[in-house]
């Protein structure tokens, strides 16, 4: 069984912290410490990091900390604290980014269609803060479909150290390609090799497609996992280098 390593120790203990802390205070920090979409007022270019460090839920704060203890563990130990802190932070933020990325351009994309409409920004943006209109303009020119979707892509608050999680499987499953892994939904055991690889096809899948299950960010896993294979890629290829 792993044992507990220093590193992961504390990043369980304050995601654990902002976790119950803001529910005890009946505090609501989502809107300082969430990702928001950049055109959003609540924005910050600190969110890129403190949003790994925010929960939605139990379940969703339970399997990001277990990934985290159960693949981060050896890895930690092999590369030492220092290293791995900055393999986590780095595959968070590059999961940050390509989210924002993939979100900026399907964002520009209806962007685009209300300009096209004869709104202008501050009309377009006074809609998007409000989540409704009236406008015939946007009645006329705009799909409910668009809609709805320009609408989440502005007001949603991205929360989860799911990206960073995603980059430490992938690195375990670079180093550890024969450990036994399962789902929950499907508790057979499979060599990480396979298993990893599975687990990121269904992320594009679901990102891709209309199909996705909860509102989950499919594109800052695949983003974690990208940042998380080319540096351990590059790691691996070059172990015997002083770091």
């Amino acid at each position: 069984m792993n044992r507990l390593t220093d590193a992961i120790k504390h990043l369980i203990i304050i995601n654990v912290i902002l976790f119950v802390a803001p529910q005890l205070l009946q505090l609501d920090f989502s809107n300082i410490l969430a990702l928001h979409f950049p055109k959003n007022e609540h924005f910050g270019i600190w969110q890129y990091v403190t949003h790994m460090f925010m929960h939605g839920s139990f379940p969703h704060i339970l399997f990001n900390m277990y990934g985290l203890w159960a693949f981060g563990g050896p890895l930690e130990q092999m590369w030492g604290k220092k290293k791995f802190v900055f393999f986590y932070f780095s595959a968070g933020l590059g999961a940050a980014i390509i989210y924002t990325l993939v979100n900026y351009y399907q964002f520009n994309g209806i962007y685009e269609l209300f300009i096209n409409a004869g709104l202008n920004p501050s009309e377009i943006i006074s809609i998007l803060e409000s989540a409704k209109t009236s406008d015939s303009r946007v009645v006329e020119n705009i799909t409910q479909e668009q809609f709805d979707k320009i609408i989440g892509l502005y007001n949603t608050k991205a929360v989860g150290a799911s990206g960073a999680v995603y980059g430490v499987l992938v690195a375990f499953g670079m180093y550890f390609k024969d450990a036994k892994l399962a789902l929950i939904f499907f508790p057979v055991p499979i060599a990480a090799k396979y298993f990893i690889p599975i687990i990121l096809a269904f992320d594009l899948f679901f990102g891709m497609t209309k199909y996705s299950v909860g509102n989950i960010a499919h594109f800052a896993h695949i983003g974690g996992a990208l940042i998380g294979f080319l540096i351990a890629w590059y790691w691996k290829k070059n172990q015997f280098k002083n770091y």
